[in-house]
């Protein structure tokens, strides 16, 4: 970009309308306070649009279930791993997949915003482990003190909806938005690419020593470098394969829009299916790593002997033949280990927690309701705090993982139930309980047929992650305006913050936004601070509030820093449209020129035979409306064609260059080759507006 164009200045209560496009579907804010913000909730989205979206069965309801169901049982099975080896098998990946299953279905009968998909998320599961740490050092039983911490999560998070602290949601602008969605996002795709601080994704299987090998290890014939080539040729096809068949719908391929349609729905359905059989049959001699999936309905912590506090089998008696039995469902309150004050002490960490929660659950809704993805059946911030408490009050009592809003699995739910133009705006959404429903009937079936999941190889279900990591980039201007470090700055693409904003400018923000990113991966990852992982997504908010206001002027934090919608209004307040005058003196200016152009043509060619055949011309109407194509010059059909709507501040410069390419036309022809030119010139049906 050479230049900037220059932002009107703008008044103080013009600026307060930077905030409209935060509260996305909040609702009046002032209208929360002592349940009332609950009660408007249910009554803007449950008792409005249940009827609707629980009867809006279609195609793309049945290839959304299936593709989010792989999106949501995958990870569901590895973080329980996680969770397994974080607690020592008191929570396990059958604990994950329960508490899935029933959390899903429950929310998508009640739940407020049905686009929303619960899971397990890296910075609860980090939690968990530091309340596992903890009941260690204090030797009480962990599932009781994760129950007692869960108790009063519970309780902060009713308050929180009674009181409408989601109000402090609308403070957590795109700057805040992104920096957790970029954050989530590089989670799914590191974790299939190779995570440097654990073991999943393709790179780790190019280590002879990964655990997928240690199985296969006395078998002569197997070659581990052969397993992670094809590893990542599973992987990586899937995501192209997905991809391609996405885009199908905008293609001229196949017999009808029908079959083009229904490709796309089931794009990633498909890709899976493909590169497991190219697996299974292409190459059944190597052995890819399947997903390890529980051995039977039961809690994930064995017990030794019928005490189960007395060790877990096989890991604290590996003299034993077989499991005494295993741990019950429901947690003993009254198991405090001689410590009386446990619960009143488990108020603290969970305080801790719940901003963790509440901030991560806010967050994702706040995506999910931001105006690009035009959701119209309101959002229902308070209701869901409340939804989300009770689950996770429930799940504490039954010695379940806490699941908050999954934010990769929430967007990707809104982009794959989306009807999108083909350079990806989303036009409109399909806003349907039944993909929600149909999600999670499927993950609790999936308990009672856990040697199917066996047969999908776990470099495809990478692919996945893959796919649903680099989706969910598409609309992230932080992780756009990341790239344009790497850009011509005359290429940069035509957005406010490229044409309103000077440049050191926006890459100030840019950088700044890359800091906090960068300081929340870290923290994530560090498991001695990893507790002050939700501190650091709070302070996201006053740093946008209060420093970024003293860095940055008010027009330059609108035009970063919020949608489409609001900068448009900002600008029609604020930036006049140009008078008629003004236009008048430039169609005249450009009409002087072409007319000169044309008396010059006309000398030059006035020995040749009249040219007879002219249209008339047509009546003009706004300078970037005016432009017409002329049916008889494909190359100028293409021209006219691409700038007839354009906007006239992108089609100015390019009419400029096309009234300068004619001129130099011109000026290097020989006269017996301007005929051509001299016709198109003559014609009114050629002037530019």
């Amino acid at each position: 970009m050479s230049g900037v164009d220059k932002v009107p200045s703008v008044s103080t209560k013009d600026a307060s309308d930077e905030g409209d496009d935060h509260n996305h579907g909040h609702g009046p804010m002032e209208n929360g306070c002592f349940g009332k913000g609950i009660v408007q909730d249910l009554k803007r989205t449950v008792f409005t649009h249940w009827k609707s979206e629980m009867t809006n069965f279609n195609q793309k309801t049945i290839a959304v279930s299936f593709f989010i169901f792989f999106a949501a049982v995958s990870p569901a099975i590895t973080f329980g791993a996680i969770y397994a080896k974080a607690t020592h098998n008191w929570i396990g990946a059958m604990e994950m997949i329960v508490a899935t299953a029933w959390c899903g279905i429950v929310y998508a009968l009640i739940g407020g915003q049905p686009m929303m998909i619960n899971g397990g998320t890296g910075p609860v599961l980090a939690f968990t482990a530091i309340i596992y740490n903890m009941s260690e050092a204090m030797d009480v039983p962990f599932l009781t003190f994760n129950c007692w911490v869960g108790i009063w999560v519970s309780v902060y998070m009713f308050l929180a909806a009674v009181f409408d602290l989601n109000r402090i949601i609308v403070y957590a602008t795109r700057f805040t938005d992104e920096i957790f969605a970029l954050l989530i996002s590089a989670i799914f795709i590191i974790n299939a690419l190779g995570n440097p601080f654990g073991d999943t994704g393709l790179y780790h299987y190019f280590k002879e020593d990964h655990k997928s090998h240690a199985y296969y290890a006395s078998d002569p014939d197997y070659n581990h470098l052969s397993v992670a080539l094809l590893s990542t040729f599973l992987c990586i096809g899937t995501v192209q394969v997905a991809a391609s068949l996405k885009r199908t719908k905008f293609t001229s391929y196949y017999p009808t829009q029908g079959i083009r349609n229904t490709i796309t729905d089931f794009s990633v359905v498909l890709a899976i299916a493909l590169w497991t059989f190219v697996d299974k049959v292409v190459f059944p001699t190597i052995k890819t790593e399947s997903l390890n999936v529980p051995a039977g309905f039961n809690p994930t912590y064995a017990c030794c002997y019928d005490d189960c506090s007395l060790g877990n089998f096989p890991d604290d008696c590996p003299d034993l033949d077989k499991e005494a039995g295993f741990r019950p469902w429901l947690v003993d309150l009254t198991d405090l280990g001689g410590k009386p004050w446990l619960p009143f002490m488990a108020a603290g960490p969970a305080l801790l927690a719940f901003i963790l929660v509440f901030l991560d659950d806010g967050i994702t809704w706040h995506l999910i309701n931001h105006p690009s993805h035009k959701i119209t059946h309101g959002a229902a911030y308070n209701w869901d705090t409340v939804v989300i408490g009770i689950m996770t009050l429930v799940n504490s009592l039954l010695g379940l993982p806490w699941l908050v809003a999954a934010t990769v699995r929430s967007l990707n739910h809104v982009h794959a139930l989306a009807e999108k133009t083909p350079d990806g705006k989303i036009q409109s959404v399909l806003e349907t309980r039944l993909t929600h429903l149909g999600i999670h009937v499927l993950v609790l079936a999936s308990i009672f047929a856990l040697d199917l999941l066996k047969v999908i190889p776990m470099p495809v279900l990478y692919g996945v992650f893959l796919f649903m990591g680099i989706v969910s980039l598409g609309t992230n201007s932080f992780y756009n305006r990341f790239t344009m470090f790497f850009m011509q700055p005359e290429k940069y693409p035509m957005e406010p913050y490229t044409q309103y904003v000077k440049p050191s400018k926006m890459h100030l923000f840019t950088i700044i936004q890359l800091v906090l990113f960068v300081t929340l991966y870290v923290v994530k990852t560090i498991k001695a601070i990893a507790i002050a992982f939700p501190i650091v997504i709070a302070l996201c908010i006053p740093v946008r509030v209060y420093v970024l206001t003293k860095i940055f002027t008010k027009e330059e934090l609108i035009m970063i820093d919020s949608d489409e919608e609001t900068i448009k209004r900002y600008l029609e307040k604020n930036e006049a449209t140009p008078p008629e005058e003004e236009v008048s003196e430039k169609e005249k200016d450009i009409e002087k020129q072409d007319d000169d152009a044309a008396k010059e043509n006309e000398d030059q060619v006035s020995g040749l035979p009249p040219l007879n055949m002219r249209r008339q011309p047509r009546k003009r109407s706004n300078f970037h409306k005016s432009l017409s194509a002329p049916q008889h010059s494909q190359a100028n059909a293409l021209f006219f064609g691409k700038v007839h709507d354009m906007p006239a501040n992108e089609a100015e410069p390019l009419v400029q260059q096309e009234l300068e390419r004619r001129q130099r036309v011109r000026q290097e022809s020989d006269p017996h080759m301007l005929l051509a030119e001299a016709e198109r010139m003559i014609s009114k049906d050629y002037r530019f507006g």
